[in-house]
């Protein structure tokens, strides 16, 4: 790391009947070496699996930039275990997971409110996209800041036309960032470029998005090959996804992540 950065693992409130406290791993550049103002942030969401190793490999290359990271653990909240089988109904569920922990970040002295991002891995993801929306953002805000950048990783690209829960038509504006592998089983191989145009479509002028050829579903997770079986794959029809690593796109995609970032920040 350029800069001195301490790690806490830290709790907060989310919305919930009744309250639950959500966990998370901060880690944050000490504060004698923040900038004017205040450090940049990012919330990291993992996926059905839980913290497993993909938020350390983005957290790791945006604190090397001075970016201070708040993974949450969606899950011990819950007492959920691991899986598609034992997760929560929807990632709606989550979403005020991601705005509590937004809040928790505007309260810290090291960390600027205006410039705090958020990103997450296929479920994760969708709660990223869909903290973009108004009629989530302008509740769970509580009138506070929203985020400023959304970066999603396959986040089920499919489903965002056809559910209407999930749809994505009252964005806030703020940028987005959408990175898919064309090998992924959630999707058709150009599911990403859809999701893209969808968005463009309804106005949308600030996403970006990127695919990544021959790489599947949880590209960036650094672990042994694992096949799940999921009810939301296959756009929608169910069965098995393969997750296998690809270092070449996971390298790429973490620069990519990197960039939008520290890009976005600059402009606000």
């Amino acid at each position: 790391m350029h800069k001195p950065f301490r790690t806490a693992y830290v709790t907060f409130e989310t919305v919930s009947t009744p309250p639950l406290s959500v966990a998370g791993k901060f880690r944050v550049p000490v504060i004698e070496h923040c900038p004017p103002g205040g450090a940049l942030a990012v919330v990291i969401c993992h996926g059905s699996d839980g913290v497993d190793g993909r938020g350390d490999f983005h957290a790791t290359a945006l604190n090397a930039a001075g970016i201070a990271t708040l993974e949450i653990d969606m899950w011990a909240a819950r007492g959920t275990a691991r899986g598609a089988a034992a997760r929560p109904g929807s990632p709606i569920e989550t979403i005020p997971d991601a705005f509590a922990a937004l809040r928790f970040l505007t309260g810290q002295p090291e960390i600027d409110p205006r410039r705090i991002g958020i990103m997450g891995f296929s479920w994760g993801g969708v709660v990223t996209l869909l903290s973009a929306t108004h009629r989530h953002a302008d509740i769970l805000s509580e009138g506070g800041p929203v985020f400023a950048a959304h970066s999603a990783f396959y986040p089920v690209c499919w489903a965002y036309a056809r559910v209407p829960a999930l749809a994505l038509t009252d964005l806030t504006g703020a940028p987005i960032l959408i990175q898919t592998g064309d090998a992924d089983t959630y999707d058709a191989p150009d599911g990403g470029e859809r999701l893209l145009a969808l968005l463009r479509e309804s106005g949308a002028t600030n996403v970006d998005g990127f695919t990544y050829r021959g790489a599947g579903h949880g590209f960036d997770r650094d672990l042994p090959e694992q096949t799940i079986v999921d009810p939301f794959a296959h756009e929608g029809r169910g069965g098995p996804v393969l997750m296998a690593f690809d270092a070449e796109a996971a390298e790429a995609a973490r620069a990519e992540n990197r960039r939008f970032f520290l890009e976005v920040f600059a402009r606000v």
